[in-house]
C-alpha cells in the first residue's frame, strides 16, 4: 500500500467518523426530548439520523441555501435575485478597501432557507485542515470513500454539496433590489445592482468589536486610566453608526447577519472638524525664522537635535532615512505657516509695526503685488528666493546645532544632504508662487 492509499485510509476513517459524531451530537437532544412511550418518534428519528438517510436529506436541502460574500436581501428581506460568491476586484489594488484585501481570511455567508442551515454546519466540519466542502469541491477520494452508500451516489451527493457556492439558476435582479442605471454612449445604459458585501462588513464588524469591548482592549482602557504602559494600542471610532438588518429575525438575512445580531457598523464618512487659531502676523520682528517659528517648531527641532546625537558616527540606511523624514517634517511646517499667512489680508507687510526684511515681506505677503505696483516690481526684480533659502538653512543648523553636535563634523555629511534637499523643495515651492 503506497504512503498516498494510507493517507487516503486514515482520512476516510477520520472523516466516517467526524461525520458519526456530527449527527450523534445532533441527535442526542431530539432523543432526550422524546417521552418515555413514543417509541414510534424515537424510531422516526433514528432513521432519519441514519448517516445515508441524513447526508441524502442534505443533499437535497443544500440547494435551499447558498454560501456568498456579496448578499442581496440586505437591500430588501424579499428581495428575489442573484447572491454572488466573490474573492473581490484584486485590480482595485491595496489603498481602496473592499472583499479583495481580506485574501484568505474571508468569511463566507450564507443566504437561503434558515431551517438548512444544519446542511451548512455539516459541509464546515473540519477533518485534517480540510472541509468536507473543500474535499466535495475537489472530488476528494477519502470523502467518496466516506460517505455511505454505493460510488455513484456518493458522487452525486459530492457534487450537490460543491455546489453552495453557485447561484440559483441564472443571474437577476428584483424590483425590491437597488438599481443603478449607469448612462452609455449614444444613449444605452448598463443596470448596475449593488450587492451588500457581507464578508467585508463581517471583518469590520469583528475588529471595532474586539477594539471596543475585546478583553484586552478593556485592559488597555484600564491602563490608560491608571497611566501604566499596555502592550494592546487602543483604537478609537468618533460618530460610530449602525445599521440593523432582519429587525428580531436576522437570520433570516444571511448567517452572518445572524452572527453579528443584525448589525452592521457605520464609520463616519465626514471630514476632519477643528478651530484653528487666529493667524498672527509676524509683527516687531526682522525674521520668522525666530521665536515666531522657534515656539511651534520647538518639539520637531529638539526630536531632531537629539536623534542626530545618538546615531553620530552612525550611517546606514535607517539612519538616513529618518533624518530625511524629521527634516521634511520642519520643512513642511514651514510652508503651511507661509500659506497661513498667504491669508492675511493683503498688504499687511506694509503696516509700521512689520519689521520684516524684504524677502521675508515678499514670500509671506505676495497678493500685496496686486496692489503695490512698487512692490511688485522690487518683488520681481530681487532674487527673495535665495535668501529665503539661505536664511531657513541658518536658521535650522543653529537651532540643531551646538557643543554636543558640531554640524559641519565629517560624520553628519547626511543631515547637511538631508537639509540640502530640502532646500531645494522649498525653492521648487517659492518658485511655484513666484
Amino acid at each position: 500500500m503506497t504512503t498516498t492509499t494510507q493517507q487516503s485510509s486514515k482520512d476516510s476513517s477520520a472523516l466516517r467518523a467526524a461525520i458519526e459524531d456530527f449527527l450523534a451530537e445532533r441527535l442526542k437532544p431530539k432523543l432526550e426530548a422524546i417521552k418515555g412511550d413514543q417509541e414510534e418518534k424515537r424510531d422516526k428519528l433514528l432513521k432519519e439520523y441514519a448517516p445515508e438517510a441524513w447526508i441524502a436529506s442534505a443533499a437535497r436541502r443544500v440547494s435551499q441555501i447558498q454560501q456568498v460574500t456579496h448578499a442581496l436581501k440586505f437591500s430588501h428581506p424579499d428581495a428575489r435575485g442573484t447572491s454572488l460568491s466573490s474573492p473581490g476586484n484584486p485590480s482595485a489594488g491595496p489603498s481602496l478597501v473592499g472583499t479583495h484585501t481580506l485574501t484568505d481570511s474571508t468569511a463566507p455567508d450564507v443566504v437561503g432557507n434558515a431551517a438548512a442551515l444544519d446542511v451548512l454546519k455539516f459541509l464546515r466540519l473540519v477533518v485534517n485542515g480540510k472541509s468536507i466542502l473543500e474535499r466535495s469541491a475537489s472530488a476528494d477520494p477519502a470523502l467518496l470513500e466516506a460517505l455511505p452508500g454505493d460510488e455513484a451516489q456518493s458522487r452525486e451527493w459530492m457534487l450537490a454539496f460543491a455546489g453552495l457556492t453557485e447561484p440559483k439558476g441564472d443571474h437577476a435582479s428584483h424590483k425590491l433590489a437597488k438599481q443603478l442605471y449607469w448612462p452609455l454612449d449614444e444613449g444605452g445604459y448598463h443596470l448596475l445592482a449593488p450587492l451588500f458585501p457581507s464578508s467585508l462588513v463581517h471583518r469590520v464588524w469583528e475588529t471595532i468589536r474586539d477594539d471596543r469591548f475585546g478583553d484586552d482592549a478593556k485592559a488597555a482602557r484600564e491602563a490608560r486610566k491608571e497611566k501604566q504602559p499596555h502592550a494592546r494600542a487602543l483604537h478609537e471610532y468618533p460618530n460610530l453608526a449602525m445599521l440593523k438588518f432582519g429587525g428580531t429575525k436576522p437570520q433570516n438575512i444571511s448567517q452572518l447577519n445572524s452572527e453579528r445580531h443584525g448589525e452592521a457598523y457605520l464609520l463616519a464618512a465626514l471630514p476632519p472638524s477643528w478651530i484653528s487659531d487666529a493667524i498672527r502676523p509676524p509683527l516687531h520682528t526682522e525674521s520668522i525664522f525666530g521665536p515666531y517659528l522657534n515656539r511651534p517648531l520647538f518639539r520637531l527641532t529638539k526630536i531632531l537635535r537629539e536623534f542626530l546625537i545618538k546615531v553620530k558616527g552612525i550611517n546606514n540606511v535607517h539612519i538616513r532615512g529618518k533624518i530625511a523624514e524629521l527634516v521634511q517634517a520642519i520643512g513642511d511646517e514651514i510652508i503651511l505657516t507661509a500659506a497661513r499667512l498667504h491669508e492675511l489680508p493683503p498688504g499687511w507687510s506694509a503696516a509700521p509695526d512689520c519689521r520684516l526684511v524684504e524677502a521675508e515681506r515678499y514670500w509671506l505677503d505676495p497678493y500685496r503685488a496686486l496692489e503695490d505696483d512698487e512692490f511688485a516690481q522690487q518683488r520681481t526684480a530681487t532674487d527673495w528666493r535665495t535668501t529665503i533659502c539661505d536664511r531657513y538653512g541658518n536658521w535650522l543648523n543653529a537651532r540643531i546645532g551646538g557643543d554636543r553636535l558640531p554640524v559641519g563634523d565629517p560624520e553628519h555629511t547626511e543631515w547637511k544632504a538631508a537639509l540640502g534637499h530640502e532646500i531645494r523643495m522649498l525653492r521648487e515651492e517659492l518658485d511655484s508662487h513666484a
